[in-house]
């Protein structure tokens, strides 16, 4: 499990002009690459306190009747979540999603500035196309975390859209929209000290917390849950 870090918010807003570009060049911006700026100061941890998460939207798969709900934490970035999608979340989506029995619900966790990316990335097509992003993320995350500096992970981001079905210039469109990433960090934030999230995966199912598991403990869990 990835442990979360007290000071992350603070590394990971973002505020335009605040600390580099993503540019082919040093010295003349390209507007054909991706432009994010990060910001570094504990002080700029307050940049997230006004901003407006109504807008974010909560990635949901199955019925809203579903007697279980889980909503599950995680990171594009943590190599644990990748496990999890695989291993648990793809047969819990046949076995208990699909069949009307659980409502499942992904909540963004921010370890880092390319988690961060992937997340407003895996957003971008809107919630049609989110899981299916998600599934490329996750699996691929091994290779594209590793892609090199921050350009070329953000060029891989833009494969894995266009592998989703989205142009380079939506994809660069969101990944530079610093308000949507000032509203997920603190829809984030207030999300996770609600919930005590420390680590991820993490799963609130029916308001209680569990930490990571195998499918085989989460099907005892959710069959108990039924059965009772």
């Amino acid at each position: 499990m990835n442990r979360i870090v007290p000071i992350l918010i603070a590394a990971l807003v973002v505020v335009a002009g605040a600390a580099y570009w993503l540019t082919q060049s040093a010295d003349t911006p390209d507007p054909s690459q991706t432009v994010i700026a990060q910001a570094d100061n504990a002080s700029d941890a307050g940049a997230t306190d006004s901003a407006d998460t109504s807008g974010v939207i909560e990635m949901v798969m199955g019925s809203d009747d579903a007697p279980i709900t889980i909503v599950e934490y995680a990171s594009f970035t943590c190599p644990h979540c990748a496990t999890f999608h695989e291993s648990v979340l793809k047969p819990l989506k046949t076995d208990y999603v699909e069949t009307g029995k659980v409502k499942f619900i992904f909540r963004d966790v921010y370890f880092d500035k390319f988690g961060l990316w992937a997340s407003m990335v895996a957003r971008c097509g809107g919630p049609e196309k989110f899981f299916g992003m998600a599934d490329l993320l996750m699996k691929g995350q091994s290779s594209w975390t590793r892609a090199g500096d921050p350009v070329a992970i953000a060029g891989e981001l833009k494969k894995i859209g266009r592998l989703a079905g989205l142009e380079d210039a939506q994809v660069q469109a969101c990944m530079q929209d610093e308000t949507k990433a000032k509203a997920l960090l603190a829809w984030y934030e207030k999300n996770g000290a609600a919930d005590d999230i420390t680590g991820t995966p993490s799963m609130i199912i029916n308001g209680e917390k569990h930490s990571n598991m195998s499918y085989a403990d989460l099907k005892k869990i959710l069959d108990g849950l039924l059965e009772g």
